[in-house]
């Protein structure tokens, strides 16, 4: 057997969230191409069949589900329609997320607050109790992604929006315990934590508020933000046999910024 078949995700199915745009599209694409087939769940309708034809065109099934995942009940109805129509699923990434408003700790609203933590916390608890619940009935293992941020590590420079570290970090720890408990499963439970990457999100940040993003740029020892494609071969890893010892672990790819 050749190493590169520990990689083989053929005959398997993924649900991502958030796996239209950015850095899920870019798992999502590499996952496919490493041979599974793909439900994309996301909010616009226009990108997700984008990327579905992209997905298609490697040879692949691909199933699209417009629905806001980080409103609980349409979360809930996302995996329950997955589950009722595309099951079995084997890989769930809970990409979904972000941090979106600027806004001061003192100066938040109870309201925003729950709002921006059921979009980077509540929607990975739910998918990981549904889709997650299915794989411990079917009995068969299964793997779990989940994009924290190295937001969980330490706090972003000159800008607040502090719901967003709050998440990611429980994010983390959520990984770490549900990876102990599902692992008699053989389901495993891991986190990649990104750092500054040139997606969609951070472009407009760079428009609002380019020091924020000049100063991030100037503390990367690798001196540029990655691109959305260097999280594809990650997600393959944990999404595959390579990775079957690898549990409750929380992967650093930042191009240095957290060495510092």
């Amino acid at each position: 057997m050749s190493i590169f078949d520990r990689f083989n995700l053929t005959g398997k199915r993924l649900f991502i969230t958030g796996g239209s745009r950015g850095l899920g599209r870019e798992m999502a694409l590499a996952i496919a191409d490493a041979g599974a087939d793909v439900i994309l769940v996301g909010r616009d309708t226009a990108s997700l069949e984008k990327t579905a034809g992209d997905i298609r065109a490697l040879g692949r099934q691909c199933w699209t589900l417009a629905a806001d995942v980080g409103k609980p009940d349409e979360c809930e109805e996302a995996c329950r329609l997955t589950l009722d129509r595309h099951g079995p699923i084997d890989i769930l990434i809970n990409n979904v997320g972000g941090r979106r408003e600027n806004i001061p700790t003192e100066a938040i609203a109870l309201d925003k607050w729950r709002e921006l933590i059921d979009l980077n916390l509540t929607s990975c608890v739910l998918c990981t109790k549904s889709i997650g619940a299915a794989m411990i009935e079917r009995g068969q293992g299964g793997r779990i992604i989940n994009i924290a941020s190295i937001n969980a590590l330490v706090a972003g420079r000159g800008i607040t929006g502090r719901h967003y570290e709050a998440a990611k970090a429980a994010m983390l720890q959520f990984t770490r315990a549900v990876a102990a408990d599902w692992a008699v499963h053989r389901i495993t439970v891991n986190a990649i934590l990104p750092g500054g990457f040139m997606t969609e999100a951070n472009q407009r940040w760079s428009t609002i508020h380019p020091e924020v993003i000049d100063q991030f740029r100037a503390n990367i020892p690798l001196g540029d933000f990655g691109q959305p494609e260097d999280l594809g071969p990650l997600a393959v890893y944990l999404a595959s046999d390579a990775s079957r010892y690898m549990i409750g672990a929380g992967l650093v790819i930042d191009g240095g910024y957290t060495l510092w």
